[in-house]
């Protein structure tokens, strides 16, 4: 059973899992089970997913439960209506707090690369968390520097938030595709787990029947806590 966080007469939120796909997609064909599907079958009714969260990425998951919702939904999308946080456990011990103001190229969901297509704006705050120092080598260092920062994407492309870590040489940790094999192997093994260590954590929008704000949130689930002897004052 998905984990249900809010429902009413025109919207059902969801708690995903990591692991889970949003939907089918040609990058992962042998995938069988879908958030989509699931929450579908579990609440018996069609739902209209209202954003895409990546396999690895757990956390929030807003549905429409009609299409006419799904319409505003997606209106309130390709604006500045919406408001998402995510928190994310990167690579070394980046600045208190910023701004990333970096060009994407656009990713199609059925192509790896994006050479060759098009950029467009994007931009990502992010605030630090905490610091932490990990008992694992790193580049010549007995430890490994890493921080938990809070990102707040101002646009939305695809992969954003993981290609501006990687831009601003903070790699998501977990990140098959941005990070480094090497570190990631050493860290599953330290913390017993492995995944991608990014979570939304909420969304802020005006519900688009009533007009009334609503914030949906899932805190980080307890494998989050595995990183807590590490901290630094």
């Amino acid at each position: 059973m998905l984990p249900i966080l809010y429902q009413d007469a025109q919207l059902v939120a969801i708690e995903k899992p990591a692991g889970l796909l949003v939907h089918r997609t040609g990058l992962d064909a042998g995938e069988t089970r879908f958030a989509v599907q699931l929450l579908r079958e579990q609440i018996g009714r069609p739902v209209w997913p209202a954003h895409r969260l990546d396999k690895g990425t757990s956390g929030v998951l807003l549905f429409a439960l009609d299409a006419a919702t799904a319409a505003a939904l997606a209106q309130a999308w390709t604006g500045d209506a919406v408001r998402k946080t995510y928190v994310a456990m990167v690579r070394g011990w980046p600045p208190d707090e910023g701004l990333v103001d970096h060009p994407l190229a656009r990713l199609p969901d059925d192509a790896r690369s994006a050479r060759g297509i098009e950029c467009q704006p994007a931009m990502t705050r992010f605030r630090t968390l905490q610091r932490l120092a990990l008992p694992l080598p790193d580049r010549g260092f007995d430890d490994t520097r890493c921080a938990r920062l809070e990102l707040e994407p101002v646009t939305g492309r695809r992969h954003q938030l993981r290609r501006h870590c990687k831009h601003m040489a903070h790699p998501i940790l977990g990140d098959a595709t941005h990070g480094k094999g090497v570190l990631n192997r050493a860290l599953a093994a330290l913390l017993g787990t492995q995944r991608l260590w990014l979570h939304a954590q909420a969304l802020v929008l005006d519900h688009p029947a009533s007009g009334a704000p609503l914030r949906i949130e899932a805190a980080p689930g307890p494998e989050w806590g595995l990183w807590a002897p590490w901290a630094r004052p």
